[in-house]
């Protein structure tokens, strides 16, 4: 009897070319870090399918292209004790509030403590899919597509740059410069792989940015990231001179280890977004109830 977590979005491979004799053989090569035990035990609860939702056994003769689905699980997964809210709810689109330390989708070392797994089973409904992606460390709004037949209508916003972002941020003050200012540079992956570097080069980022508030050493920045690009603004004001209160990755990495101290959240907030709906043309509104303190 399969145990399949129905909230769970399963993961995908095509099995590459190769001389396997069984798909089991295939994933234990193909996933090293995943022993051999582990996959028989996954196979043994129904978690690993194929394209038509038939359990593949450890005995399935290994067929090239074959589409595999199986179910991430994580041993002592780490519980991240911050809920989200449900803003806005409809027919195509739902709008939720993301706290700090929660991730948007299934990875690494999370599958239920994400965002995603989370309103799957909060609302029931399978086919949810994040139409952007704001940082784990990050906190506001990520607007979700509740439905497939509209979804590419949603997701042009973002590809065509049709969606206005507007996050909030608390930073070292940076007298020096004259409000508002715009950074533009080259980002490229650096070293580890997950945090991004300056480099020489034509831009591919651009941020504005403006002073909210001034509360001495600290001040409150209103963030407008014209580009998407990973960590953009993390990189960005750390490249002013001024990382985000409590960013463990830029300019240094200070969080190696991957610990979270919740009592040190991220202070960026991603805030507010609008566009018009590309389905009734309609201005849509939505900020975060979320707020970032000193």
């Amino acid at each position: 009897m399969s145990s399949r977590p129905l909230h769970v979005r399963p993961s995908y491979l095509h099995l590459p070319a190769g001389d396997w004799a069984t798909v089991l053989d295939c994933l234990c090569e193909r996933f090293p870090q995943i022993s051999r035990q582990t996959w028989l035990q996954r196979m043994a609860r129904g978690l690993v399918l194929d394209a038509e939702d038939r359990p593949l056994g450890p005995d399935e003769p290994y067929r090239e292209a074959l589409r595999v689905q199986y179910f991430r699980e994580i041993a002592n997964e780490r519980e991240i004790p911050f809920n989200a809210r449900i803003l806005h709810q409809d027919a195509h689109i739902l709008i939720a509030d993301k706290p700090h330390f929660l991730p948007v989708m299934p990875a690494g070392d999370y599958a239920e403590q994400t965002l995603l797994t989370r309103l799957v089973r909060e609302t029931g409904n399978p086919h949810l899919a994040p139409l952007h992606r704001i940082d784990r460390h990050t906190a506001g709004l990520v607007l979700f597509s509740s439905n497939p037949q509209t979804r590419g209508a949603y997701q042009a916003l973002f590809r065509e740059r049709r969606i206005d972002k507007v996050y909030q941020a608390i930073a070292p003050a940076l007298p020096q410069h004259e409000f508002p200012l715009r950074r533009r540079s080259r980002l490229e992956k650096g070293e580890p792989f997950f945090r991004m570097r300056e480099v020489p080069g034509e831009a591919n980022s651009e941020t504005l940015l403006e002073v909210l508030e001034r509360h001495g050493e600290l001040w409150r920045y209103r963030l407008w990231p014209i580009t998407g690009k990973q960590h953009q603004l993390r990189v960005h004001m750390a490249a002013l001179g001024a990382a985000i209160s409590n960013d463990s990755f830029y300019p240094l990495l200070t969080d190696e280890k991957g610990v979270d101290d919740f009592s040190r959240p991220l202070k960026l907030l991603a805030q507010e977004l609008s566009f018009d709906d590309p389905l009734t043309g309609e201005r849509r509104q939505f900020r975060s109830e979320l707020e970032l303190v000193w």
